[in-house]
């Protein structure tokens, strides 16, 4: 397996901790019956560090099936090379470092380090292209 793949597993990883974190901040505000019943009513918007990890996790997983997709791509495609990999790389350390940003409300920073993690989306991108050429 390449590390382009083990990447997106740790990606993958990455998205069940986001789902775990935006979970338990969320249940601290709403309480566990809320969360357990059907969720019917309306209630309003999750504030603090609830809220920044809810819109944390649901930025991530904008970003993650486009990042998947040229990982098995470039898999599918047996095309690995240094654009792949420094690609999936900084992918990955950009999500990592997106999410404490984001939670504790770091401006700023937090935006670059979503422009790094996309960054890495086209890197692998272009490692594709220049690998099938």
């Amino acid at each position: 397996m390449t590390t382009e793949l083990w990447l997106l597993v740790a990606a993958v990883l990455l998205g069940f901790a986001q789902i775990v974190l935006q979970a338990q901040s969320m249940n601290m505000q709403r309480g566990y019956r809320w969360n357990a019943g059907p969720r019917d009513e309306i209630l309003p918007p999750l504030t603090g560090v609830a809220g920044r990890l809810n819109r944390a996790s649901r930025n991530f997983f904008e970003t993650f099936p486009l990042f998947a997709a040229v990982v098995l791509i470039a898999a599918i495609a047996n095309i690995h090379n240094n654009l792949t990999l420094w690609g999936a790389w900084l992918y990955l350390l950009g999500r990592i470092v997106y999410l404490p940003l984001y939670a504790f409300g770091v401006r700023y920073v937090r935006s670059l380090a979503w422009n790094v993690a996309v960054l890495g989306i086209f890197l692998v991108l272009s490692g594709i292209a220049r690998g099938s050429m």
